[in-house]
């Protein structure tokens, strides 16, 4: 791969603000994007049909700064489809209006993205700043912890997002493949773009703490606040993300084809199209193979819904046979109309599939591993099995063909971090604080992320007694990335040793984060 030099004047970056009556805090999201160390920026502030904050951009009398003031509110998903269309460089930064940046965001994500060929986004980490909103709109901070590290996982930001959108850069360019927000979309707006992003590029885990994000204390105004306590419309947006299918090619996903068969689409296959609807998240299409009488019986605006002609009455193997002529999936789930669908129902044996690289391999669904069907296949071995022996029964090519179909084994289950993170959670919560640090450094020794698993470990280690082994894993996070918890826990350490010298110098590094100061360097 080829290593490019990055230089402060690099590549232009549009940094995008979007704002809604929020004029006080405003001002500090500006001035912490002005003040960045990387020179070559387009500021685009968009005022949506919120109160007047001219005088607030007017302020900085910066020529990178374009300002739209738009009287009408149109949401935070048209604000940002607006900026981009006014963006006109290499790289889209984005910067909602309570909170900012530290002077070495942009520089920090440039340097990534220049450096190599194989990303086309990049994000970093970031202080969750917990706040109280005072009488003048000024912001009291009350707290700052670095709540996520969390290296780079595309099967796990299709299920949930772990890229929070301030911390994150991408080209303009792959908007032209992802396509641009959902302006339909009232929250979780970011995650709808990043899990578009996934389809077509990896994203480069940049280890550094480069700004923060306000999370108000207790109810607050924020309209994405609001709108999730909304069950119904939150539910819609939900599952229109997790349904979301760019245009093909992708070059960083695979497809994946669903064949239910059913003799006809009754109230049983309804319930099984309304579960795959709600608790699949892979992207897929699925496919029902029925005769055109019956496509009226099944009442669902269900997205990426495909219906195949089929003869009335067609066998279950006929049925398999019709749609697999059109899926355009390369793994293929066969399941019959009364199969019980719940989480993880295909994405954990799919999972299986996609890490195992054996040919004719193939996982059950039942998890009993006895029979052939229901499954989730490669589509090309599948379809090899149907023509080779198309005499047989589906079942019956299958095994004839020679593909093994496995039940998934406990190590090859997905999330197997968030497991065990969950599994040392449960450990601090009932008191046993010695193997929730043990959890914590075997997840950093086998699941990377590991900057962040030391420092868990390391509050764990403290709570169980071992304070040596606490302060030196404490001792060597600040030493490469120092936190406010990770900070005062060395001071902490250090004070009960008597070394008052150096705990004081930690606490003032810690106070200087609190205000807003982050140290670079070394202890």
């Amino acid at each position: 791969m080829e290593q490019k030099k990055v230089i402060i004047d690099g590549p232009q970056v549009s940094v995008i603000i979007p704002t809604y009556n929020r004029p006080t805090q405003l001002g500090q999201a500006i001035a912490s994007a002005v003040g960045q160390t990387y020179s070559n920026l387009q500021i685009i502030v968009v005022n949506d049909g919120g109160c007047d904050v001219s005088d607030v951009v007017k302020q900085f009398s910066d020529a990178n700064i374009k300002f739209i003031d738009r009287p009408v509110n149109r949401g935070k998903a048209y604000s940002l489809n607006e900026a981009i269309a006014e963006a006109n460089s290499k790289y889209i930064a984005y910067l909602d209006d309570d909170d900012i940046y530290y002077p070495n965001h942009i520089e920090s994500l440039v340097e990534a993205l220049e450096n190599s060929d194989e990303y086309q986004a990049a994000y970093s980490d970031l202080y969750k700043t917990y706040s109280r909103q005072m009488p003048d709109e000024k912001r009291h901070v009350l707290g700052k912890v670095l709540e996520v590290s969390r290296d780079f996982d595309r099967y796990f930001i299709l299920y949930f997002n772990h890229v929070l959108h301030v911390s994150l850069m991408h080209t303009k360019k792959i908007l032209e493949k992802t396509g641009l927000y959902n302006e339909n979309l009232r929250v979780l707006i970011d995650w709808d773009i990043t899990r578009r992003l996934v389809f077509f590029t990896d994203f480069c885990h940049v280890g550094k703490i480069t700004g923060e994000y306000n999370t108000p204390a207790g109810e607050n105004d924020r309209i994405s606040y609001l709108q999730r306590k909304e069950g119904g419309s939150f539910a819609k947006d939900f599952l229109t993300i997790r349904t979301s299918r760019p245009a093909k090619p992708w070059t960083k996903l695979k497809d994946l084809s669903i064949i239910l068969t059913a003799q006809r689409l009754d109230r049983l296959a309804g319930k099984t199209v309304g579960s795959i609807w709600k608790e699949t998240f892979y992207p897929y299409k699925l496919y029902i193979p029925v005769c055109n009488a019956q496509t009226n019986g099944l009442n669902t605006d269900m997205p990426n819904l495909v219906f195949v002609p089929a003869k009335e009455g067609s066998s279950q193997d006929e049925q398999i046979d019709t749609a697999l002529g059109q899926c355009e999936g390369d793994f293929v789930a066969i399941v019959p109309a009364d199969f019980a669908i719940e989480q993880m129902w295909i994405e954990e044996p799919l999972y299986g599939l996609i890490q195992n690289h054996q040919k004719k391999v193939a996982y059950s669904l039942d998890q009993t591993g006895q029979k052939n069907l229901p499954a989730v296949f490669r589509k090309d071995e599948l379809l090899a099995s149907r023509k080779k022996f198309s005499n047989l029964s589906a079942e019956e090519s299958i095994s004839k063909y020679g593909i093994e179909v496995r039940k998934l084994e406990p190590k090859e289950i997905p999330f197997q971090f968030d497991s065990l993170l969950k599994e040392a959670k449960e450990a601090e919560q009932n008191g046993c604080w010695r193997e929730a640090s043990e959890i914590y450094e075997y997840i950093g020794r086998q699941y990377k992320n590991q900057l962040w698993m030391n420092a868990l470990a390391a509050q764990s280690l403290y709570k169980s007694g071992e304070h040596t082994r606490s302060l030196e894993l404490a001792g060597k996070i600040n030493r490469e990335r120092p936190t406010v918890d990770t900070l005062l826990l060395e001071a902490k350490i250090c004070k009960e040793q008597g070394d008052l010298i150096r705990a004081t110098r930690l606490l003032e590094r810690a106070r200087e984060i609190l205000n807003g100061v982050y140290p670079d360097g070394n202890n």
